[in-house]
């Protein structure tokens, strides 16, 4: 089962098995990840579930549509290049290994 880890500002990791066809906000609720909210339900609604993407990860998990980029304009935090909200990523087995920040 693929792999991803998540940053915390303050340094902590969580590390989890999540099965492909699973968005990373729906396994960032179901690991208890904290500031990942999903609001919305992963319905592109509320941006709640913004994560930084590792720059080594950014080409494979793809780039925003304007939809997406919209709502990264209205985080808390600031958007940045390598910003994405999680429910857009769907995991795969060609993003074992992910490594995504959570903004603080």
């Amino acid at each position: 089962m693929p792999q991803v880890t998540w940053k915390m500002a303050n340094g902590d990791t969580i590390v989890a098995d999540v099965k492909a066809g699973t968005t990373l906000m729906e396994a960032a609720l179901d690991n208890d990840v904290p500031e990942i909210i999903g609001e919305c339900g992963g319905c592109l609604s509320c941006a709640t579930c913004h994560v930084f993407v590792d720059p080594a990860w950014e080409d494979k998990v793809g780039s925003t549509d304007d939809m997406e980029d919209a709502m990264l304009d209205v985080t808390d935090v600031p958007k940045k290049a390598n910003s994405r909200l999680s429910c857009q990523i769907t995991m795969s087995d060609e993003l074992d290994g992910l490594i995504l920040e959570v903004p603080a």
